[in-house]
């Protein structure tokens, strides 16, 4: 198999036809030059330069390897540039897991900021839950996790990054719903509520079942969800009602109503995890654009 730097050695005798002058583009003495050749042709099993009368030219077979060699090196040089891009971290790929309730502001901006700056770059997004997004991100499936992890645990970094007020989500004929002013959470207590299974986030369950035992009741979880978005939908079909990060509702949304609490201190808290130990450039880049917000 024939290396670069062989490629390189007779690519430049084929274009100088010249040895003294292809070692001089090279950097190097004629002597180790011609040797490199020759073993070329021994290696290749064949004359790949007509040296008669003083005069060099390609043979035959000279000038397909030639070609060959052009395109070898080329390569060669493609690479190396797109390690380096790599290395800078303006290439390459980045991998982040979100809950649901993440896929917000301030990632959405921090997103659209990354594909600004990072325009060569691939940015993939996944939805995952809480202890799903962890476990990939350990086993480095994922670079970035935006989950609802709170408490530390070994070889990850969590970086506290936004917070959320919740609010009620009712199906929109609720008759709770006329009015505009916060509503107290323990009214809600004998109503069905829409759930979601403790172990798609076992903290966010825990959480919310903590804010409404300090309201003073355990919800009657009638409809059980597989996500945050599953919830909205059962909420719409009149099933029950919910706990949502206010971040998820917009001003108006087909079957649901929403309104705030008058405990406005129980917040939800998403973080950035990723892993300890040295980062990868693209992870580099997308931590400082976040500091950078």
């Amino acid at each position: 198999m024939i290396e670069v730097r062989q490629a390189r050695y007779f690519l430049a005798v084929a274009e100088q036809l010249h040895f003294t002058r292809a070692a001089e583009q090279l950097g190097m003495s004629q002597p180790p030059l011609s040797q490199a050749i020759r073993q070329l042709e021994r290696q290749v099993g064949a004359q790949l330069l007509n040296r008669a009368a003083g005069k060099i030219t390609l043979t035959e077979t000279g000038r397909a390897l030639a070609a060959e060699c052009r395109q070898l090196v080329i390569s060669a040089q493609r690479a190396h540039d797109v390690a380096a891009q790599a290395k800078a971290g303006l290439v390459g790929t980045l991998r982040i897991g979100a809950v649901t309730s993440a896929l917000s502001e301030p990632l959405l901006g921090t997103m659209t900021a990354f594909r600004r700056s990072r325009p060569h770059a691939t940015l993939e997004v996944v939805e995952v839950d809480t202890p799903a997004g962890h476990e990939a991100l350990l086993h480095r499936e994922l670079d970035i996790a935006v989950i609802r992890l709170s408490s530390h645990t070994r070889n990850v970094t969590i970086q506290p990054w936004s917070r959320d007020h919740l609010v009620i989500a009712m199906p929109a004929d609720h008759p709770r719903v006329p009015g505009s002013g916060p509503l107290d959470l323990a009214s809600f207590a004998d109503e069905p509520w829409v759930w979601l299974h403790r172990e798609i986030s076992p903290e966010y369950h825990d959480q919310l079942m903590s804010i409404c035992r300090r309201a003073g009741f355990a919800p009657q979880a009638h409809h059980l969800a597989n996500s945050i978005t599953t919830q909205l939908a059962m909420v719409a079909c009149g099933l029950g009602v919910t706990l949502i990060p206010s971040a998820l509702l917009g001003p108006t949304q087909p079957g649901i109503a929403h309104r705030t609490l008058t405990d406005r201190t129980d917040l939800v808290e998403l973080s950035l995890v990723t892993r300890t130990g040295p980062q990868e450039p693209l992870v580099r880049h997308f931590l400082h654009l976040v500091r950078r917000r």
